[in-house]
């Protein structure tokens, strides 16, 4: 998917509204996008953002109700 900035936008909060979190997202889109660091934090309207799919994180954590 492809995200066209509005004015004031920053990535932490397009990542969140879009994969409904940012830890391991952020960087993920950054890798892809290296044309984002030339902005800065926040950015300008019509900066077009590659959003990739990205597969909620699997948890092998166990839990144990008694130890």
């Amino acid at each position: 998917m492809i995200y066209q900035t509005k004015d004031g936008d920053v990535l932490d909060a397009i990542c969140m509204t879009h994969y409904g979190r940012t830890a391991g997202v952020v960087e993920q889109v950054l890798v892809l996008n290296r044309h984002l660091v030339k902005y800065g934090a926040v950015f300008p309207a019509g900066v077009r953002i590659n959003l990739p799919p990205i597969e909620d994180p699997k948890s092998n954590q166990k839990i144990k109700m008694w130890q």
